[in-house]
């Protein structure tokens, strides 16, 4: 849960577009970038808990990653599920979709509402723009029976 407060997107951009044009996970960044902790948390401990930034080990940033459900093969190098592991899964492979961002509970809305309304559209535009090229229309045509490829590569029905 985080603080009342949280962090203004707009006061960050800079920095934010950096960290979503990297190819590494964002997750851990947004987070230290995030208000922390705020004072409604419902961890059970002995210590204040109420503006820490600290990664919770929940996964849920693992449990999002479209590579590592790609590859769970990659799961298997590590048992921690904190953002630093996702990070070391991962690294460059990131597929740069946001779902470790918007999975984290950590992260302030503010800072998701930022992604989806920016670097998540972009990569919707660009989506878009892949799935509608003749390549992928062929691919479709494949599918669904349509189209058949010959050995010389060319196809036709």
């Amino acid at each position: 849960m985080p603080m009342p407060v949280q962090t203004d997107p707009d006061a960050v951009q800079s920095v934010l577009k950096i960290i979503f044009n990297q190819t590494r996970p964002p997750v851990a960044r947004c987070r230290l970038l995030s208000s922390g902790f705020g004072p409604g948390y419902m961890l059970k401990t002995t210590d204040d808990l109420t503006g820490s930034k600290a990664c919770l080990g929940c996964g849920s940033c693992l449990d999002a990653c479209p590579l590592l459900a790609r590859e769970p093969q990659r799961r298997q190098r590590t048992e921690a599920r904190t953002s630093m592991a996702l990070e070391t899964l991962v690294g460059e492979d990131c597929d740069r979709c946001g779902n470790c961002v918007l999975a984290c509970p950590q992260v302030d809305p503010t800072i998701k509402h930022y992604l989806i309304q920016t670097h998540l559209v972009e990569g919707m535009a660009e989506l878009l723009a892949r799935a509608t090229s003749e390549e992928m229309f062929v691919f479709d045509l494949a599918l669904n029976g349509d189209w058949e490829l010959s050995a010389d590569g060319k196809g036709g029905k």
